[in-house]
């Protein structure tokens, strides 16, 4: 045999070691990487606090589980204070609030918003009244304008109806309209936004307040300050009477259950499921 042909054959052999031991390298390491990637989420994760949040929640929360099996998700609309409250106790995996904390709630709480809201002053669709201005509605709301003809509409009795203490939407509502601790003392008061959404959809002249997610063709969002209340509208700023979404936690009582969860809400899929039901993505 020639010395080139040796050479050849010696190359080959070489060549062919070494395939096999990178074959062998690489499906070692594929091993390994797709065991990491596999490590399974499991957990019971019990969430409550603002109704305004809960179709987002909920939605969110069914996906979670879908993609992760061994997770039992639950969520109580329970207020945005109870939510907050919950949270700080560790009675709740996470709290969820629809306004900004008060400085004495903040505590050892971690804030995530995950989205955005407007808050849609609603009356029957029987009402003629179509706009009115930040300072009418505080006026209504304070007792201050009593009948609809007052600002435009039919002479009767204007129906006030508000939410129950402790609502996030009620106490973002109060301070963005201005009559914080000032409501008429007769208002009717409706613990959730459905409730109420109900209730001004049953009375021709009611007047309440429900956030985005919960306006329907059974009420009329009326214009405020000319402006519509809309997604687009909160998004660039001009409808004014908007606020955050919160979900909070305790870092030293938070799961890697709630975590992973909390993370999955800032995902593309999550921010997704957010404008899928009626929410604003941040």
């Amino acid at each position: 045999m020639s010395k080139s042909l040796k050479k050849i054959l010696v190359s080959l052999l070489v060549g062919a070691t070494v395939l096999t031991l990178a074959g062998c390298g690489s499906s070692g390491t594929t091993t390994s990487t797709t065991e990491t990637t596999k490590t399974a989420i499991s957990g019971e994760i019990n969430g409550g606090g603002s109704t305004s949040v809960q179709k987002v929640i909920d939605a969110a929360g069914s996906e979670f589980t879908a993609l992760n099996p061994d997770v039992k998700f639950t969520y109580s609309g329970t207020g945005s204070s109870d939510g907050i409250k919950g949270a700080t106790a560790g009675t709740y995996s996470f709290g969820c609030a629809s306004r900004d904390l008060k400085t004495e709630e903040k505590g050892s709480l971690t804030e995530l918003i995950f989205a955005y809201d407007g808050i849609a002053v609603v009356l029957n669709p029987a009402n003629t009244v179509k706009n009115l201005t930040t300072e009418q509605v505080g006026k209504i709301y304070m007792g201050e304008i009593t009948n609809w003809s007052e600002v435009g509409g039919a002479d009767a009795p204007i129906v006030v109806v508000s939410r129950e203490d402790g609502s996030g939407t009620r106490g973002a509502f109060e301070e963005l309209v201005k009559f914080e601790e000032k409501l008429k003392p007769d208002a009717t008061i409706k613990e959730g936004n459905g409730n109420v959404q109900t209730t001004v959809a049953g009375n021709a002249n009611a007047i309440g307040y429900v956030s985005l997610t919960f306006v329907d063709k059974t009420v009329a969002a009326i214009d405020i300050d000319g402006v519509k209340a809309t997604v687009d509208n909160v998004k660039n700023k001009t409808y004014k009477i908007s606020r955050p979404f919160l979900a909070v936690y305790d870092k030293a009582k938070v799961d890697d259950a709630t975590l992973a969860f909390l993370d999955f809400l800032m995902t593309t899929e999550g921010q997704a499921i957010v404008e899928e039901h009626g929410g604003i993505a941040v």
